[in-house]
């Protein structure tokens, strides 16, 4: 975890993933999101859940992964695309 891609030539980060370690879910939120992120030229970063204060552990632990577009709550457990990608356009 704590994978970030704000690297030269991208924007500022718009998408936060909080998972966990060894959490399947989190892989196939995360491979979406930066096949997302890619194309789109957008920063994103992962925050270890594990790592998180514990009101953010308490509110989100059960909901893993969790994403933010724009700090704002956008999918729990699974990562739309066409949801993640409308979410970024707007």
């Amino acid at each position: 975890m704590g994978v970030a891609n704000t690297g030269k030539g991208r924007a500022k980060t718009r998408i936060t993933m909080l998972g966990k370690p060894d959490c399947h879910l989190c892989e196939e939120a995360l491979a979406t999101i930066e096949r997302v992120a890619d194309e789109l030229g957008v920063g994103y970063e992962v925050r270890d859940l594990t790592l998180a204060s514990e009101e953010d552990q308490e509110d989100y632990w059960d909901k893993i992964p969790v994403t933010f577009v724009d700090g704002q709550p956008h999918d729990f457990w699974r990562v739309s695309e066409d949801r993640l990608r409308a979410a970024l356009a707007s």
